[in-house]
């Protein structure tokens, strides 16, 4: 591999795809089945990107009732796949060219690296027309024991990369994903779909799009 080598590594939920408003419906849908508990979107917001168990966890906990998490992450999941049906989700802007460019490159590396587990997250990655075939390393919160904002998940894409962190240009939605990402010690490009530039702080480069940004202008943030 060429010394130059980089990566690219995306985050799924709120980078590959808009999929927080799905998710947040399918939550708020799954308190009031199993629980009756009537919770609002905006409560998911502090856990967005903390992987499914803590998203729903954490709702709970701030209305002070107890769970079963596997059964509630499970009709979670049910709720998002008939939310997914009736309205399926386009890459978001600028991912598309992203990684083509980057496929037309020898020296650029594609990483999928997100909290959520793979039976959700892969047919929405399918859904926005990329092949999980393009990419050289896929890490779902299936195989990662801590999730972010714990930097696990971006050590173990840059170690199966074979790059150190330092070469991987991570793209994150979530406050708890950028502090994954810079205590990896990759270099961080937060978009603004899913939180407020000021919870995004940490970033080396915030962005309302992907689409403002070009193979070459990620490469210099290196």
């Amino acid at each position: 591999m060429a010394e130059s080598a980089w990566a690219l590594v995306f985050d799924v939920d709120g980078v590959i795809a808009d999929t927080e408003v799905l998710n947040a419906k399918a939550s708020v849908e799954m308190f009031r089945q199993l629980y009756g508990i009537a919770v609002q979107p905006d409560d998911f917001r502090p856990f967005i990107g903390t992987g499914d168990e803590r998203y729903v966890e954490g709702v709970a906990e701030k209305y002070s009732i107890s769970i079963d998490t596997q059964a509630a992450v499970e009709r979670r999941a049910e709720n998002f796949f008939k939310l997914l049906e009736t309205a399926p989700l386009p890459a978001a802007p600028g991912v598309l060219e992203l990684v083509a460019a980057a496929r037309q490159r020898d020296d650029v590396k594609l990483a999928i690296a997100t909290s959520g587990q793979k039976a959700k997250q892969f047919p929405v990655i399918a859904g926005t027309g990329l092949k999980l075939e393009w990419f050289d390393v896929v890490i779902t919160g299936d195989v990662i024991s801590k999730k972010k904002p714990d930097p696990q998940i971006y050590l173990l894409a840059a170690e199966g990369l074979g790059l150190p962190p330092g070469r991987c240009v991570v793209v994150e939605d979530a406050p708890a994903g950028v502090q994954a990402a810079k205590s990896a010690g990759a270099v961080c490009v937060a978009v603004t779909s899913s939180a407020d530039v000021g919870e995004l702080a940490a970033a080396d480069l915030i962005v309302d799009s992907l689409a403002r940004l070009s193979l070459t202008e990620l490469e210099r943030l290196i």
